[in-house]
């Protein structure tokens, strides 16, 4: 949770997974987050393209609508990254 609360400070999050593919693949990411819910295939693909650029992808203990709600968010979240 300090690692969300860190990256809630970094001010420029960016929230699903489509974006945050988008950057991964453009190098503009530090840190992901998934939620335990997130669904496989996502988490197969995000981790591949994190790889590549050597990027941290934290498997976070809480599901997407608690990660939505830590983000202080009226949706779930299921992807975040900065």
């Amino acid at each position: 949770m300090e690692d969300i609360k860190d990256a809630l400070k970094e001010k420029n999050l960016t929230f699903g997974a489509e974006k945050t593919l988008k950057k991964l693949r453009n190098g503009e990411v530090k840190q992901v987050f998934i939620a335990k819910n997130c669904p496989e295939s996502v988490k197969k693909t995000i981790k591949h393209y994190a790889g590549l650029g050597k990027i941290s992808v934290l498997e976070l203990e809480i599901n997407n609508e608690e990660l939505g709600t830590a983000c202080k968010k009226p949706f779930s979240v299921a992807v975040l990254s900065y």
